[in-house]
């Protein structure tokens, strides 16, 4: 199975939340024998989005195949504004440049969400995922995680508390199950 952890922050520092968040979910999925990629916009070069005029820019091509070779995405944005970040919505608009592929968009995927803010208002960042997720017609696991940053970390700052860690988990066990991936196919 291939999984797409999109990580949807321009931080460049290993030790945010969203690279911290990344890590974890790919050395999890790698130790169940997954195939991993991160994808972030602050690798990516991703332009803001217009119809090209010409070629499709190349980091928006690389874009696209690593979200169509993906059977799962997991998908992690802090919350802003009410909303996902700006660069990830941009990113996620460049998809509309596979409508003309045999399986637009995301058809037949499967996409987790995890939103994370400082009060108690991550679910809206789930909820604006989850719309996008849909419209590009993907299949949203009806399992989120949705954080209060509070709660996220150990007292000493150097690990995920016990109850998130088994929320992940629980996310990444969802995501692996059969039933899941036959639902979809």
């Amino acid at each position: 199975m291939n999984v797409l952890i999109f990580n949807g922050t321009m931080d460049s520092s290993p030790y945010t939340t969203a690279n911290r968040l990344s890590a974890y979910f790919e050395e999890q999925f790698r130790q169940k024998g997954y195939t991993t990629e991160v994808f972030s916009p602050k690798g990516g070069h991703i332009p803001f989005f217009e119809y090209p005029k010409g070629d499709m820019p190349a980091s928006v091509k690389a874009m696209c195949d690593a979200f169509c070779k993906a059977d799962v995405l997991v998908w992690l944005t802090p919350l802003y504004h009410g909303s996902m970040t700006g660069v990830m919505k941009n990113a996620l608009d460049w998809l509309e440049m596979t409508s003309k592929l045999s399986n637009p968009y995301l058809t037949g995927k499967v996409v987790a969400l995890v939103s994370w803010g400082d009060g108690h208002q991550a679910m809206q960042g789930i909820n604006a995922m989850d719309s996008v997720a849909k419209a590009l017609r993907a299949w949203v696991l009806p399992y989120s995680v949705p954080i209060m940053k509070e709660h996220l970390y150990t007292a000493d700052g150097k690990d995920f508390t016990e109850p998130y860690k088994n929320k992940f988990d629980r996310l990444i066990s969802l995501l692996g199950e059969s039933k899941v991936l036959k639902h979809i196919q």
